[in-house]
């Protein structure tokens, strides 16, 4: 049954009364069925039209219910910049009232935050779509930053009641919000105030979803800046704490996952890539050219998906694993030669050549010396001799049993 604001402040105030925040936090969000209900109860309400509300129920929640209409209004009225203006406003009030309540408030902030994220969202593309200017994004994620510090800062509430449990939550959304507008350096604040803090409780201790978002973006952090060991250690952790129905998101985690197992010497299984086809349709040609060590073909691919890898910044990423193709191409020289322990330089020389690279004799036996040094291939190059002497057994190891492999990179 349709409402009238009368009643929707009714139910704000008693969900305030019972601290009940899922309440609360359905009765804010804009796509509940009675944010249309006003909208059409009220006409065309503006601020001024919906003064008279103002002392119905305790401040800031009069104003926070006539913000709530009014972003409801430009919602309807397809208005995605003057949606999230109200929106804004409304967050701002919010804090008001959050810094001076315990954690029940939770649910209600999530809830306003990710309302004023997607609705920054849809006013930059709108925007953009117009050829107009929009940094609605970056507004958010200003304000999402000031929402951390609401909850870092509770020292008066118990533990178990504390607006720290939802530190994790905050930082994950502040952590997207810098991602999409390509602020990634803007993170490192968020993240060293975390680390400077030993008065909340461990991750370990918050949501699981918290945990992995938490964990995605630090693992993202960690690959952008090649600290590959890291990287894998956190999104492996992500990966395996992602709801198994969270498809989206596993793809996202895989995504880089995949390319640091790969510069491991650990490649996918054909069961997994059936699982993400757009992963499958993305690293499958790399994965057979490392398996048959075919130069070409890897080049290929590189060649082919250049413009998706970039965009996903993963274009450095797979050019380093191809020195896996290049292992494999040597061992096929090496196993054709009765897998011997003396190896003419040439015969890797021409291995290049055939596999259409050109060239020279000294830039292939540079390329043996610096597959040895990496652990690729086990023996020594006679220089003298145009040698390649290789180890008596195992002379290439997996190349998944090299010590601290991320070192070499």
């Amino acid at each position: 049954m349709p409402i009238d604001f009368s009643t929707f402040l009714t139910q704000i105030n008693d969900a305030l009364n019972a601290e009940n925040g899922p309440n609360l936090a359905y009765l804010l969000r804009p796509t509940s069925p009675h944010g249309k209900d006003l909208v059409k109860s009220l006409r065309a309400p503006t601020a001024v039209s919906l003064a008279h509300f103002k002392g119905s129920i305790m401040s800031p929640w009069d104003e926070i219910a006539i913000q709530y209409v009014l972003t409801c209004t430009h919602i309807a009225r397809v208005r995605p910049a003057e949606a999230f203006k109200e929106q804004s406003q409304l967050v701002s009030l919010f804090f008001r009232f959050f810094i001076e309540n315990k954690g029940w408030t939770l649910p209600a902030l999530f809830s306003v935050l990710r309302d004023l994220r997607d609705l920054a969202d849809d006013a930059d593309w709108h925007a953009k779509v117009h050829s107009e200017h929009s940094e609605c994004k970056m507004e958010a994620a200003r304000v999402v930053a000031k929402a951390f510090s609401n909850c870092m800062t509770d020292r008066a509430s118990p533990m178990e009641e504390s607006r720290k449990w939802g530190v994790y939550y905050v930082v994950g959304l502040a952590m997207k919000c810098y991602f999409k507008v390509k602020r990634i350096s803007l993170t490192k604040n968020i993240v060293k105030a975390l680390e400077n803090t030993s008065d909340i409780p461990p991750l370990e201790q918050y949501p699981r979803a918290h945990q992995v978002t938490y964990r995605y973006y630090i693992g993202m952090l960690s690959f952008l800046n090649e600290e590959f060991a890291k990287a894998e250690q956190e999104l492996t952790l992500a990966f395996y704490n992602c709801h198994i129905e969270a498809h989206d998101n596993q793809t996202r985690i895989l995504a880089y996952l995949i390319p640091l197992r790969i510069l491991r010497g650990h490649l996918p299984t054909d069961e997994l890539l059936r699982r993400f086809p757009l992963l499958a349709d993305l690293f499958v040609p790399f994965i057979a050219a490392i398996r048959a060590g075919d130069l070409a073909a890897f080049d290929r691919a590189l060649a082919q998906r250049e413009a998706r890898l970039i965009d996903l910044n993963l274009l450095l990423t797979l050019e380093k694993a191809r020195e896996l193709c290049l292992r494999g191409l040597f061992r096929r020289v090496w196993i054709t030669s009765a897998k011997a322990t003396r190896v003419p330089v040439s015969m890797f020389h021409c291995a290049l050549r055939i596999s259409g690279l050109s060239v020279e004799a000294e830039e292939a036996e540079c390329l043996v010396a610096n597959l040895i040094y990496k652990g690729f291939v086990r023996g020594y190059i006679s220089h003298e001799k145009q040698m390649v002497v290789l180890a008596a057994t195992n002379a290439f190891p997996r190349a998944a049993d090299r010590p601290a492999p991320f070192s070499l990179i």
